[in-house]
Order: structure tokens, then C-alpha cells, then sequence
């Protein structure tokens, strides 16, 4: 019999604090090249384009490996993969802080991201397998809140500490804090008690894979989270090639602070999952897709105080969408729930690699309104899919619709 992690106990407190910390790490050092994005073009004297894909190769790395590690996780268990993913990601950081050449970092950033897929591929798996169901939705919106704290603070470490010395210090502040995180992860998170070991059957993880991908409701999950993540990306990729340009002109500094606003996901994603769980997942997705619309069209301004204030509203509706499609890829999975987290965070990666690089063309053939476009279409796609996702039938589990 199945013994879940309840809301309001000390094992419930101390897997959040572990998933914050898990998160924290991951997104820490998965986008801490991102803020820098301008210094190192300046510095290798490289297109935009070819600067994010010191981001997009930790990215899409990771997307391939997560197809791997869900696997590996359903035999080795989901804590000892996610501990090691940590750890090692975190030691190779300090590696990563040395290199002088742009084809070793892009070789390192790689290697991250191969290594880095070990905690996000298993992180919703175990969730949604030690948690009550009805406590799901608030514990996976507080994993995101780590990732949002993480993505913020790392990038305002890197950009401010680029600035007063160099990114390569930089870095290695980034990877001393996530090694310190990941101890904390290791000693506070429970181990699990309701994962299920099985052999490694190739032939049978391969069809439990297609099953998932011949799920519509899942598929549009997968789409959903391409898109979503594509847009998120490309936003904060180049939003700092315009503010450090004319009329803006602003340090590398005050660009590495505008990464503050991440600060909103840290309430939306919690917040949103409450609400998803209370009202239903469907309704709350349209709402904040159409805010996330909203709210990058507002950055078009050439006012400042409005562009940030467009670029807050997106990123709440960010994290809060994210937040409401990954848990409702764990409650819909009738099987092998870390293959169908893979899966998911398979395309939402990709979508950050693909989003991330291609806008850099919009960037430099259309400026800021080429790329807010681009965005733009990419949202309206993810809420022509979201429809679609609501005339797919449910799935029903002990008497609860995972799909309304």
C-alpha cells in the first residue's frame, strides 16, 4: 500500500526545501550564461545568435539526456540520480569557470546540460509518486518557485559580479553556491517509498515511451511546453542586448537585476497550482496565457518602467503556466510517470533551444518588435492547443478528472 508525504508534516517541509534547493542548482547553473549573453560576444567577438548558444547547448543536451535518464530512473531509483545529477553539475561549474576559448565552454555547457537532466527528469516522477494527490499541485508549484529563485539569482550574481570583476569569477561563485545547495538537497530529502524498481527491458521502456506520445492530452502538453518555454527564453535572451543599447544604456549590472522579476514566479507557480487544483487546470492555463500575451506586447513600449512591467506580467504567467502543465503531465500518465515527465521536459527544452537561437535572428534582421512577434505567435499556437486540450477525453483515477 502506497504511503504518501501529506501536506502540513516535517517530511512534506523537508521535501520542499530539498526540491527548492534541487531547483535552485539546476537553474542556476543551466542558465548562467544567459545574463553574459552580450559580454560574450563582445569578448569572442560572436553574433548574438552564436552567444546563446552557450545556453541553448546546456539546453538541448539536456532535452536528449532526460529521454535517458527518466529511463535509467525507473531502475537505479529517483534519489540517487537526482543527488548525483547535482553534485557532479555542480563540480563541472567550477571547471566551466576557467575555459578561454568559446568551443570549450560550448564543450562544457554541453556536458552540463547531459549531467543536469538527472534532477528535472526525476524530480516530477517523484513528486507526484511520494506526494497526496491533493497536495500535488502546491508542492510541484514550490519545486518551480527553487527554479525560479535559481534562474533570478543566478543571473544576478553572474551579471553583477561580470561587471565589477569577470564572468570566469562569476561562474565559480555560481558553481561554489550550487555545490553548497546540493549538499543541503542530499541531506533533506525523504527517500522514496512508493517507486517500484524494474529492469532495465529496453523493448518495453521503448513502447511505454510511444504509448505516452500516442496520448493526445499528452502530446498537447508537449507542445504546450515547446512554446511556452521557446517564448520564455528568447524574452530574456535579448532583452538585454536592447536595454544595454541606446536609449536605455544600461551596465551589465542593472541588466543582471532586471533577472528580479523572477522573483514573481516564486508566488505565481505556488499560487497557480492552488488555483488549478481548486477550479481546474483548463481554465487557469487560458487565463494566464492570455495574460502572457498581454504582458509581452507591453514590452514593445520605449518607456522602461512599462517594458518592466510587461516583462513582470509575463514572467508571472510564465511560471504559473509551467507550473499548471507539468503537474497535470504527472496526474495524467497512466504509467511510467518519469518517462512522461522526460518526455515533457524533453520538448520544453528543446523549446528553449529552438526559441533561444532562433530569435536571435528576429533579433538582429527586426529588433525588439521581430522578436516580440515571434513570441507572439508562439503563445497564440499554445493557446490554440490548450483549446484542444479540453475536448480530449480525461483520465479518471479513483474518482478524480485529470483533465478538467
Amino acid at each position: 500500500m502506497d504511503t504518501y508525504i501529506q501536506h502540513g508534516t516535517p517530511a512534506f517541509r523537508k521535501t520542499n526545501i530539498a526540491f527548492f534547493a534541487g531547483g535552485f542548482t539546476t537553474f542556476a547553473i543551466l542558465y548562467c550564461t544567459q545574463p553574459i549573453l552580450p559580454e560574450l560576444s563582445r569578448e569572442f567577438n560572436i553574433s548574438p545568435a552564436m552567444s546563446s548558444l552557450s545556453l541553448s547547448a546546456a539546453t538541448i543536451s539536456m532535452a536528449i539526456s532526460m529521454l535517458f535518464v527518466g529511463s535509467i530512473s525507473e531502475v537505479r531509483g529517483r534519489k540517487p540520480i537526482m543527488i548525483f545529477s547535482l553534485l557532479a553539475a555542480s563540480i563541472l561549474s567550477l571547471f566551466t569557470s576557467v575555459v578561454s576559448k568559446f568551443q570549450v565552454l560550448l564543450l562544457f555547457r554541453m556536458l552540463q546540460g547531459i549531467i543536469l537532466a538527472g534532477l528535472p527528469s526525476v524530480a516530477m516522477a517523484y513528486l507526484s509518486e511520494e506526494i497526496e494527490p491533493a497536495s500535488l499541485g502546491v508542492a510541484m508549484g514550490l519545486y518551480i518557485s527553487g527554479n525560479s529563485v535559481g534562474g533570478m539569482s543566478g543571473r544576478i550574481i553572474i551579471g553583477t559580479l561580470s561587471d565589477i570583476f569577470n564572468w570566469h569569477i562569476a561562474l565559480a561563485v555560481i558553481g561554489v553556491l550550487s555545490v553548497l545547495a546540493s549538499l543541503l538537497f542530499l541531506y533533506m530529502l525523504p527517500a522514496s517509498k512508493n517507486f517500484r524498481p524494474r529492469k532495465m527491458e529496453i523493448v518495453k521502456l521503448t513502447k511505454s515511451m510511444l504509448g505516452h506520445l500516442r496520448d493526445p492530452g499528452l502530446l498537447c502538453l508537449y507542445a504546450i511546453a515547446f512554446l511556452l518555454m521557446g517564448s520564455f527564453v528568447t524574452l530574456y535572451n535579448y532583452i538585454g542586448y536592447q536595454l544595454m543599447a541606446p536609449p536605455y544604456s544600461l551596465s551589465q549590472t542593472l541588466v543582471g537585476w532586471i533577472f528580479i522579476v523572477y522573483i514573481v514566479g516564486t508566488f505565481s507557480s505556488t499560487w497557480m497550482g492552488q488555483l488549478a487544483d481548486k477550479y481546474g487546470r483548463r481554465k487557469v492555463l487560458w487565463i494566464v496565457l492570455l495574460l502572457m500575451f498581454l504582458g509581452v506586447c507591453i514590452t514593445l513600449s520605449t518607456n522602461l518602467i512599462f517594458k518592466i512591467a510587461g516583462m513582470v506580467l509575463f514572467t508571472f504567467c510564465f511560471f504559473g503556466s509551467h507550473s499548471i502543465a507539468s503537474s497535470w503531465v504527472g496526474l495524467r500518465a497512466t504509467h511510467d510517470k518519469a518517462q512522461a515527465s522526460s518526455l515533457y521536459l524533453f520538448f520544453y527544452y528543446v523549446g528553449s533551444s529552438v526559441g533561444g537561437t532562433s530569435g536571435g535572428i528576429f533579433w538582429m534582421h527586426f529588433g525588439w518588435s521581430g522578436v516580440v512577434s515571434m513570441i507572439s505567435c508562439f503563445l497564440i499556437l499554445a493557446f490554440i492547443l490548450s483549446i484542444g486540450l479540453s475536448r480530449i477525453a480525461p483520465v479518471v483515477k479513483i474518482g478524480l478528472n485529470f483533465n478538467n
